[in-house]
């Protein structure tokens, strides 16, 4: 069955309310991960906790051609830490 595109939508919606609940509750660990640049190994278990949450959500096909969950991670949580001082930018 092919996916829609209110299949799509929905994918990046809950892709992206994954990655907002992630952002809430590790703010202190985001931060140190931004400003160390060590986010993506401070951050790996919600990273991945998080994504296993979204496959589980979403059609393999979704979660296998798509790359909205982490799409979602640049954009909810990254993007809106440009503030931070950092190495990285």
């Amino acid at each position: 069955m092919a996916m829609t595109e209110e299949d799509k939508m929905k994918a990046m919606r809950k892709a992206r309310v994954i990655a907002s609940d992630i952002s809430l509750y590790n703010e202190k660990k985001i931060v140190k991960g931004i400003e160390t640049d060590t986010f993506f190994d401070l951050m790996k278990d919600e990273l991945n906790e998080g994504r296993e949450q979204y496959k589980s959500t979403v059609s393999q096909e979704i979660f296998s051609t798509t790359n909205y969950f982490e799409r979602a991670i640049l954009d909810v949580i990254l993007k809106n830490k440009g503030h931070i001082k950092s190495k990285i930018w």
